[in-house]
């Protein structure tokens, strides 16, 4: 895809459109590459090393072997006075999915069962590309910190470069002053760009209820206490923290995505099982939640003779933009692109990431990114087995990032 200008650009900004188009044959060969050789959390060895080589090449100074063995940190310093400059992080994930991939396309999978059906390998890609901008940029005003993280998909691979200092300036570089992210968005139009001030992801916790009664046959259920008759009741009842204990105004899902219990039709089991996740936008939601679970659970259980285990798992934190950071996005996209293609959304989407970390300890700003093609109504979503990162989405997702990483703080 060719970046249609909205007006016309000062020097500085066509300079950055050129370099950026000048460089999408190689990256899109990556992504396609990366694409082929998928890796799940904490075994992206050949993806790491495929990133290693491409900044050794630039001859930009980096770190491997992070956050468990396959994180990379790049830093490109300012062309003058790094030790005064400020620092810009910008981040990717490289992490695949255990999903068989179903896109027919020439450079699909070849690893059966897994496949990049979040779209890192684009992400990536797409970070790599902006470090070949950067580095034949003749003048960078900011230090550039880029944050090559495993794990997204569950390790929370994003918490363990945070915890290592890959923002500190302790590994590489300096301390970054602020950083940005993005993701592709599948029903967004390509060439459009999307975010908001405040929780635009939402936190993820998971939980493991197990529901103990005691089992029989299942032609004397008054002998037993019957775990799946508990759990049903369960199920139903989760459901009102969402209905009858958040406030109407605040967001929050329950979902419960497995229910086992018992092996046979004639025999009523001694437990019973569910899995779920609870998604929230607000840290008072998110405790009062698990409470609430709690309580149900635990008390539901009880009164029908049985006992209700709960094993609550702390998933991501909501991904939260701030202000500044989001305002300074908003700024420098619709200049680039257009403010017709920039969209203000309106609310939070309860999906999470793990980009939330980073938010704990810098100003941080996450943005969406379309790949829908005009011409498509709808395009293969997220985590599914016919998704695949559009190419032509890659030009706008590098020019937005090596802007962000050059425009004034």
């Amino acid at each position: 895809m060719t970046i249609a200008a909205p007006q016309r650009l000062p020097a500085e900004l066509s300079d950055v459109r050129s370099l950026v188009q000048g460089e999408i044959p190689a990256v899109r060969d990556l992504r396609h590459d990366l694409h082929r050789h998928p890796e799940i959390m904490f075994t992206e060895k050949r993806t790491s090393a495929a990133v290693v080589r491409e900044l050794s090449a630039l001859k930009v100074g980096h770190r491997a072997g992070l956050a468990g063995g396959t994180g990379v940190l790049g830093y490109i310093p300012a062309t003058s006075n790094p030790a005064g400059a400020k620092t810009v992080a910008l981040r990717a994930d490289m992490d695949a999915l255990p999903i068989h991939e179903k896109t027919g396309k020439p450079y699909a999978s070849q690893s059966p069962g897994l496949m990049h059906a979040c779209g890192h390998d684009g992400h990536t890609s797409m970070l790599v590309g902006v470090a070949r901008a950067l580095s034949k940029l003749k003048e960078r005003p900011h230090n550039v910190l880029l944050v090559f993280q495993p794990a997204e998909e569950g390790g929370a691979g994003g918490e363990k470069m945070c915890d290592e200092g890959c923002l500190s300036g302790k590994i590489l570089g300096t301390k970054a002053d602020i950083i940005y992210g993005l993701h592709g968005w599948p029903e967004m139009e390509l060439g459009t760009v999307a975010t908001r001030t405040g929780p635009l992801l939402a936190a993820t916790d998971e939980f493991h209820i197990t529901v103990r009664g005691r089992g029989g046959h299942a032609a004397y259920p008054h002998a037993c206490i019957d775990p799946i008759v508990i759990a049903s009741h369960i199920v139903t009842a989760l459901q009102t923290i969402a209905s009858r204990h958040a406030n109407p105004l605040d967001s929050v899902v329950c979902t419960v995505g497995s229910f086992h219990g018992g092996h046979a039709n004639n025999v009523i089991p001694d437990f019973a099982e569910l899995i779920g996740t609870i998604r929230t936008l607000k840290p008072g939601t998110r405790k009062s939640a698990e409470a609430e679970l709690r309580r149900i659970a635990t008390g539901i259980a009880e009164s029908f003779g049985g006992k209700a285990e709960i094993d609550w798992r702390v998933g991501y934190p909501a991904t939260v933009n701030h202000p500044e950071a989001t305002e300074r996005f908003r700024r420098v996209a619709r200049e680039a692109l257009g403010a017709e293609r920039v969209i203000e959304r309106e609310h939070p989407t309860m999906g999470g990431e793990d980009f939330s970390f980073y938010g704990k300890h810098v100003p941080a700003c996450f943005f969406f990114l379309g790949l829908r093609p005009e011409s498509m109504k709808t395009y293969p979503n997220l985590h599914t087995p016919e998704f695949d990162f559009n190419d032509d989405a890659l030009p706008v997702g590098i020019e937005m990032m090596t802007r962000l990483a050059t425009a004034p703080l």
